[in-house]
Parts: C-alpha cells; structure tokens; sequence
C-alpha cells in the first residue's frame, strides 16, 4: 500500500489517497495529450474508497461519455481520470503528486496516438492502446 498526497501548482486543491491498485502508465492518446498540453501524461490507478480531495475544489470536465477528468479551476492542473467502467478507481496524474518518484512508470499506453517525434527510448514496453487491449 502507497499513501499518495499532490495537489496543484497553486496549492487550492490538495488530495491524498491510501491505496495504489495498479501500476503507472505513460499514456500518449490525443485525449491525454489535449488535456494535459504534453505529449504523455503519466497515470496512477488507486482505490476511489481511499481517495479524497482535503482542501478546495475541483473542476470536473467529460472529455468523452465514459471520462470525467477533474483540474484546478484557478491554476489548471489536471488532477484526476475517472473512467465510469471502473467504479473502484480513478487516476491520479504523477505530476501533481508531492512525490511523484513513489510511482516510476512501468509502460507507454496508447503508442498508436503518439505524435511521429514520440519514441520512446526508456526500454519500457509500449502497447498500440491500452494494457489490456
């Protein structure tokens, strides 16, 4: 079990969660890389039962039916991905964790989305789509 606490660059919204539940992944899909405004976003999976915001707000986006993403209102951090066919989870982005080397990335999700410069060279496996595709 790793404890997690981030937040955003403005620090009005903090959150902490007690449990992971799957590993990192490096996602490359257009939906990660609009919302993020990179070319990967880096994902934590925890237990939603021990996820919760402790201080403001979030701002909730659906960026796709099943998808609810939450970010900053003030500063835009993305903060979360939740995925409505997984009831139990939802994802913190590693970037806004307080320690995000708790969590190194064990794959590259989405490859097939990538932008052509995209190659990664970390020897890490990469998957056209997702892991279990």
């Amino acid at each position: 079990m790793t404890e997690l606490n981030g937040g955003c660059l403005c620090s009005q919204i903090r959150y902490h969660s007690t449990e992971t539940t799957r590993p990192a992944t490096l996602c490359h899909c257009r939906s990660c890389r609009r919302a993020s405004g990179s070319h990967v976003l880096g994902f934590v999976w925890v237990s939603l039962r021990g996820f919760r915001f402790t201080a403001g707000r979030p701002t909730e986006y659906r960026s796709s039916p099943p998808v609810v993403r939450t970010f900053c209102p003030r500063c835009g951090t993305p903060l979360t991905y939740w995925y409505e066919g997984d009831p139990n989870e939802i994802s913190l982005t590693i970037g806004s964790l307080d320690r995000p080397d708790l969590v190194p990335p064990v794959d590259h999700t989405w490859m097939s989305d990538a932008v052509g410069w995209d190659t990664s060279t970390d020897g890490l496996p990469r998957f056209p789509t997702d892991r279990a595709a």
